[in-house]
């Protein structure tokens, strides 16, 4: 797909609806149906993670399965549609949807879910290594975060290695940085010994 069709007016115009897609704030509707603002509890995120912490086991899978689901939808309807370099671009319109919600404010999660939908449905090979990663990282660890942290790391090193399209590389690579910037404040806790685990006591509904 050269770059003359990935940026014409039907792409620019998918993007923008990829982006909107992306930005469905799930963990908040959830809330909403628990008569709740899960801005207001746990962490305040409006990711997976605060879905599990706040509204329980159930409630959290439903969401992680919507916002992967976001991703791995417009990563789809991208490959199918119009090829790699689309499908990668679309791909972080929805993860930056999802980080910068319109209907929250331009706020939002920290975008991995989105980001695993996307290469759980581009590159599934590797994204089978990064969810063995990150399984037995907060297996061993209990931080949610720390198993997010080290799959960013891995996803581009993996991606490199098996000699996937360049287009993924740059992907991986984009989506690596992202996602290690969004968890900026967790690495500062995770030094200080102050991070939240999953063994910690969960906030009460």
């Amino acid at each position: 797909m050269d770059a003359q069709v990935a940026f014409d007016f039907s792409t620019l115009l998918f993007y923008l609806t990829a982006f909107f897609l992306g930005s469905i704030p799930f963990a908040y509707l959830a809330g909403r149906l628990r008569g709740l603002d899960i801005r207001q509890h746990g962490s305040g995120n409006i990711g997976a993670t605060n879905a599990f912490r706040v509204l329980g086991p159930f409630m959290g899978t439903v969401v992680l399965l919507l916002d992967a689901g976001k991703g791995a939808v417009v990563a789809l309807w991208a490959i199918t549609s119009f090829g790699e370099t689309v499908a990668v671009i679309a791909g972080l319109a929805a993860i930056l949807g999802h980080t910068f919600s319109p209907f929250m404010k331009f706020k939002g999660g920290k975008g991995v879910a989105t980001a695993a939908g996307v290469v759980i449905t581009l590159i599934p090979d590797i994204a089978l290594i990064c969810v063995l990663l990150f399984a037995t990282i907060v297996a061993l660890s209990k931080y949610v975060s720390l198993g997010s942290i080290t799959v960013a790391i891995t996803l581009p090193l993996l991606a490199f290695f098996f000699n996937k399209p360049l287009a993924y590389q740059i992907f991986s690579l984009a989506t690596a940085v992202f996602v290690i910037y969004r968890h900026i404040p967790n690495i500062k806790r995770l030094l200080a010994g102050e991070e939240n685990s999953i063994r910690r006591n969960q906030s009460k509904l």
